[in-house]
């Protein structure tokens, strides 16, 4: 009897890992990092990649609301460091959800690795630590003024100026306010997760400079470190 249970444990893995490779070879691969150990695989569907799955190390982790462009120069970004400050690593994928003419729209995704230990094995798996959403942060730390001539960004007792007349916009051609919501990126810098949201004060043209956030691993989350406004030169 128990040759017969060890035999159907046996047969019942290997059709786990046939049935999960099986699944994998339906989809494309459109990252990689070996040094990493990571491979992300998505569908291709009207011109994005959709219905994500992770491979790290060998585990597999589904993420069908995922959405990245098929761009190749926008391909997701994979990033192992430790941006929480606690000496362990955390993976970082980056996404590109839109590209166009002074539209730049990304999304990022950290992963904190935790150990997954069977009876022969030890394995890290990793699980997703939520990051406060950018443009939230913004409309509660950031207030704004455009006139014809001068764009105003107050963040606390900061205030930042900048003369917008050398951009030659016609005033019917300007925002009624400064605009953020088309030019959101995210990088890590001296190990640390920062969002940069771009000033547009005008639909043909007229950046003027980021908004930068700096993120800390607080709370069991990335929330707001520093907000400041990095203008552009």
């Amino acid at each position: 009897m128990k040759k017969i249970l060890i035999l159907i444990i046996t047969i019942s893995f290997f059709a786990v890992l046939s049935k999960a490779t099986a699944t994998i070879n339906e989809y494309n691969e459109i990252a990689k990092s070996d040094k990493v150990g990571v491979t992300i695989y998505a569908k291709k569907l009207n011109g994005l990649y959709i219905d994500f799955k992770i491979d790290f190390q060998g585990s597999i982790l589904s993420k069908p609301y995922w959405i990245n462009t098929t761009s190749p120069t926008w391909s997701p970004e994979i990033i192992y460091e430790d941006i929480s400050q606690d000496g362990k690593k955390e993976l970082v994928i980056i996404l590109t959800k839109d590209i166009g003419t002074g539209v730049l729209q990304r999304e990022v995704h950290v992963f904190q690795t935790q150990p997954r230990k069977s009876d022969k094995t030890q394995s890290l798996i990793p699980v997703e630590v939520p990051v406060d959403e950018p443009f939230a942060i913004l409309l509660k730390n950031v207030k704004t003024e455009l006139t014809p001539n001068k764009a105003s960004i107050n963040i606390g007792d900061k205030k930042y100026r900048v003369d917008i007349k050398p951009l030659g916009i016609q005033p019917g051609h300007l925002f009624d306010e400064i605009y953020f919501g088309n030019l959101i990126n995210f990088e890590i810098e001296n190990n640390q997760l920062v969002a940069k949201l771009g000033g547009q004060i005008s639909p043909v043209g007229g950046y003027i400079g980021d908004i930068q956030i700096t993120y800390i691993f607080k709370d069991k989350m990335y929330q707001v470190k520093s907000v400041e406004f990095i203008p552009h030169e």
